[in-house]
């Protein structure tokens, strides 16, 4: 770690511990907010803290919100027979891009992954399950591309079938251990009008 003033070298630890940050990038930020002005840094600050008491999530379809339930689950021209399954609240705004897709999400909050001690009850399959009624046509699996992903997709697939709900997942449009998050519109679209039966 860069040694400088306490209080400098607090914060690079701090910002060091984000996803994707590492210890130079973490010094990078922490002396751009030196550069900034109090008002600024202060405005940066009181973001935080109103994400962190303001959002929750949707009681609905699991979604990150301010309000519950969220635009999507409360908006009437949304198709309520199709949901769409992904891992993570980013990707919803990553296949909201693709403007064909009018139907719901549900947000699992991760995937399976046995070797990380994640399973079936660390994620928000119970909540799919309670989601899916008998308006329910179908169920778009659109977890990421990855191992973990495609274990994920299958263990789903498995539970909702015997429900009589038609159970699809996402073409390969996507490349292999992509996420959902950095995928263009054109290609996210071909992959959900291209998915298939599962």
């Amino acid at each position: 770690m860069i040694k400088s003033a306490a209080s400098v070298d607090n914060l690079i630890r701090l910002l060091g511990k984000l996803p994707g940050v590492g210890p130079k990038s973490a010094a990078r930020l922490a002396f751009h907010v030196l550069k900034i002005s109090p008002d600024e840094a202060r405005e940066i600050a009181d973001a935080i803290v109103a994400v962190k008491e303001r959002v929750g999530t949707c009681e609905v379809c699991c979604n990150i919100t301010e309000v519950s339930p969220c635009a999507i689950c409360a908006d009437p021209r949304r198709d309520h027979g199709v949901i769409c399954v992904v891992e993570e609240a980013l990707d919803v705004p990553a296949l909201e891009k693709v403007e064909d897709y009018r139907g719901m999400y549900h947000v699992l909050g991760g995937r399976l992954s046995p070797l990380d001690g994640i399973g079936p009850d660390d994620i928000r399959i119970r909540e799919l399950l309670a989601q899916i009624t008998s308006d329910t046509r179908e169920v778009v699996l659109a977890t990421n591309p990855t191992v973990e992903g495609e274990a994920t997709a299958m263990y789903i697939a498995k539970l909702i079938k015997p429900l009589g709900v038609k159970v699809t997942r996402i073409a390969r449009g996507l490349p292999m251990g992509g996420d959902l998050e950095y995928a263009d519109a054109v290609t996210l679209s071909r992959a959900l009008s291209g998915r298939q039966e599962v």
